[in-house]
């Protein structure tokens, strides 16, 4: 990345003509106010040059154009013969990092940073490993006499040493040109003394060195001594440029106009990108501990987010469940099968026990049920009443998803040897057999026959306004056919349940397919509860939406959250941001920074959301709560969470990473 061309020595290092700096003047009616007027100058390598003047004169001004960290209204301002103008933003950042070293009066380094990582930091956005980069800021605090305090904050230093941690941070990278701005304004004599003999000595091993500075005798030990009033350089002692000999920093090795071209082109980048982003991290990670407070405020939002709609979704999913399991109990897989006169005329069909035995081997058919019933006086003892008398066969109970409240229902078997048993809805149980007493063994005259009571029936109700299915008893449908209807030469309807709601349609047209052939005629009819199907669907869509919106709501407040606290990061670090440009941070260097910082606390946040979620899921399950936890649920809510996180944060990222360097380093 350099160039050891001898013909360089020609070339100034620097090169100003005509510079001017205006600010103000804009779209907001401010007068422009010129605060550099013509400054024409050329440092040669190796140089060390002191720019004096007094309070306003334009000196940092200059100091912050010549660093790169400024443009200048008009004029031009070549580095090593070529036009800065024309490097865009990462070449400028790339130039700062590779030739330039910062030294500020008020030592901008960053506070939550050790001694050590505050040196390593122009490393980092250079791409060195980090083994060698530790090793060589080590190498640097150890020169300077703070070997003993690499782990050191900047509050925990003197400000002649944070002074020296600055200087070795502008070393870091090699340090070839040093911008020293008031290095030992904010210092006492004794400790300024000792940074002047560090910049001559630095002078000596052939670095360049350019200090700003308003102190006549600190100017005075310069080699060269310009001055600077109200923006026009007035005075240059000017000596011949010096003859640079063969050392380490020397201006025979100066960044030459190919070299960002090739590190644009190298692999340099990408081990950058791999270095920042371990530095991202350990920085949003200390951040988060430094301030607990704010970052656990910052989590509650994404954990009360992550965590609603986890448990949200599990307990929509559970009633949803329920819901469906109860419309299965009205007839949502249930056909009704009879017999009926043809459309072009004639009598009606007969659905004979053959019929239903065939229907039953269709794949898509899971129950076949006959079903008679009338209403019949039913006696016990000297209480007798008109029932419903329902004779179908044992799957009853199966096909309405009825649960018995006592006793047992009768079997196949027992159907098929005519078994005199009878089971009983709860109301007709409360009208027979009053009080605590049990019906089980009891019998009941059903007509001229009497039947066993096996059971009881929990109760049910009425479906849609017909009768109540708890008034009725229910009888084996062989018995009854030869004991109670024995008039009856076919069902008064049969009940044919699909296999699973999805093959409703398709068990419907199996079974018409199969009795227009068994019959060779439409003499039968079918309905099926498509209603129901479709308010089915209505209710999963509207459960679905209103957990959607839940969801969205949820993570729109945490990801809020995210953007007003990365808001307040980026206000609150701003100093920093401009410290990190004065390194030789990109814009994609500090967007990358803060939107990590972002991702962290979203990923944090999620996890502890999931986790959160799933106890107070696991809490309503124990209360008998239904929740039926899925992980493609807790996948989407974590994984919007995290997005949601990125999305919020990136406008303060991006404010982060459009602060104008200058105004960065000068805030408060």
């Amino acid at each position: 990345m350099v160039s050891a061309d001898p013909s360089v020595d020609a070339l100034p290092l620097i090169a100003l003509q005509g510079i001017r700096r205006s600010y103000g003047g804009g779209a907001d009616g401010a007068p422009a106010v010129e605060v550099l007027r013509g400054v024409s100058l050329r440092i040669h390598a190796g140089e060390f040059v002191a720019i004096v003047g007094a309070s306003g004169s334009g000196k940092s001004t200059l100091m912050n154009l010549l660093g790169c960290l400024d443009r200048p209204s008009a004029g031009s301002y070549h580095f090593q013969g070529q036009d800065v103008a024309t490097m865009d933003a990462d070449a400028l950042a790339w130039l700062r990092r590779e030739a330039f070293g910062f030294v500020f009066q008020g030592y901008h380094l960053i506070a939550s940073a050790s001694a050590q990582e505050n040196v390593e930091m122009p490393a980092i956005y250079a791409g060195m490993p980090e083994g060698p980069r530790a090793e060589r800021a080590a190498a640097l605090l150890t020169r300077l006499g703070l070997g003993e305090r690499l782990g050191h904050r900047p509050s925990q230093l003197s400000g002649g040493q944070q002074q020296r941690v600055s200087i070795a941070r502008a070393l870091m990278n090699g340090g070839r040109i040093l911008l020293a701005d008031e290095p030992t304004g904010a210092l006492d004599s004794h400790s300024g003394a000792e940074v002047m003999r560090l910049l001559h000595t630095l002078a000596d091993a052939g670095h360049t060195i350019i200090l700003i500075t308003h102190d006549r005798a600190v100017a005075a030990q310069a080699r060269r001594v310009i001055e600077i009033s109200d923006g026009e350089i007035v005075a240059d002692s000017a000596p011949e440029p010096p003859k640079i000999q063969d050392k380490s920093a020397s201006g025979a090795h100066w960044v030459s106009a190919s070299s960002y071209q090739k590190y644009s082109e190298s692999s340099g980048p990408r081990r950058a990108f791999w270095g920042e982003l371990r530095e991202a991290l350990r920085t949003a990670w200390r951040g988060m501990r430094l301030n607990r407070v704010r970052t656990g405020l910052t989590l509650l939002g994404i954990v009360i987010g992550v965590a609603s709609v986890i448990v949200m979704l599990a307990v929509g999913e559970g009633a949803q469940q329920r819901v469906v399991a109860q419309m299965g109990t009205l007839g949502t897989t249930l056909m009704y099968l009879g017999g009926r006169a043809p459309p072009s005329g004639g009598p009606a069909g007969v659905i004979t026990s053959e019929d239903l035995q065939a229907i039953a081997q269709l794949p898509e058919v899971g129950h076949v049920m006959p079903i008679i019933g009338d209403p019949i006086t039913v006696r016990y003892g000297n209480a007798d009443r008109q029932v419903y008398v329902f004779a179908s066969s044992h799957v009853m109970p199966e096909v309405h998803h009825w649960k018995l409240q006592q006793g047992r229902y009768f079997t196949d078997a027992e159907d098929r040897s005519l078994a005199p048993l009878v089971v009983l809805g709860s109301q007709a149980r409360a009208h027979f057999f009053p009080g605590a007493q049990s019906p089980l063994g009891k019998f009941l005259l059903i007509g001229n026959s009497p039947f066993e009571v096996i059971g009881v029936m929990a109760e049910r109700g009425s479906d849609s306004g017909a009768q109540s299915y708890d008034d009725m008893v229910f009888i084996p449908y062989q018995g009854g056919r030869a004991r109670v209807y024995q008039a009856q030469t076919q069902p008064d309807y049969t009940v044919v349940t699909a296999a699973s709601v999805a093959l409703v349609q398709a068990a419907e047209a199996a079974v018409h397919r199969l009795l227009l052939s068994r019959h060779g005629r439409e003499d039968f009819g079918i309905s099926n509860a498509a209603a129901k199907l479709q308010a089915e669907a209505e209710t999963r869509r509207a459960m679905t939406l209103m957990l959607g919106l839940i969801a969205a709501v949820s993570l729109l407040v945490g990801g809020i959250g995210v953007m007003n606290v990365m808001l307040m990061t980026v206000r609150e670090r701003t100093r920093e941001i401009g410290i990190r440009m004065a390194t030789g941070a990109r814009q994609r260097d500090i967007l990358r920074q803060f939107l990590t910082e972002a991702l962290l606390v979203t990923l944090v946040g999620g996890v502890a959301g999931v986790v959160i979620g799933v106890g107070v899921g696991a809490a309503l399950i124990a209360a008998g709560v239904p929740v039926v936890f899925s992980l493609s649920f807790m996948a989407g809510a974590f994984a919007c969470a995290v997005a949601t996180g990125l999305v919020f944060g990136y406008m303060p990222a991006r404010h982060a990473a459009r602060l104008d360097p200058v105004t960065a380093l000068g805030s408060t």
